[in-house]
């Protein structure tokens, strides 16, 4: 009888990470509007940009280490799915929080009120 294989996972993972980029470059281009506006609030984001990158790759690094020590099958395809689950998390709530300021406010443009 012929064994079954399993279909190869990278394409997935590919589609993944496509789909992971564009939604990344959606939040370049809100966070560039904001970045460009200056003031205050472009302080706090490119802080805040800095800081979610560096806990990022500390909890992907701790996460991966953590399955290691426990002994949990570790492959290239589980740790790019880790990668892609957590950046993709954090990418989606970035779109989501700059999203609702929509392009005029990310930009800090101010509403005519005369």
């Amino acid at each position: 009888m012929p064994r079954k294989t399993r279909p190869d996972p990278w394409p997935a993972l590919m589609a993944d990470a496509a789909l992971l980029s564009a939604e990344a470059g959606a939040v370049m281009m809100l966070r560039g509007w904001r970045l460009m506006a200056g003031g205050a609030a472009a302080g706090i984001e490119a802080e805040r940009m800095v800081g979610e990158k560096v806990a990022a790759g500390f909890e992907l690094a701790g996460a991966l280490a953590s399955a290691a020590a426990r002994g949990r099958p570790h492959s290239a395809e589980a740790a790019a799915r880790k990668a892609l689950s957590l950046y993709g998390r954090r990418v989606r709530a970035n779109r989501k929080r700059l999203g609702r300021l929509g392009p005029s406010r990310a930009a800090g443009a101010r509403r005519d009120r005369g």
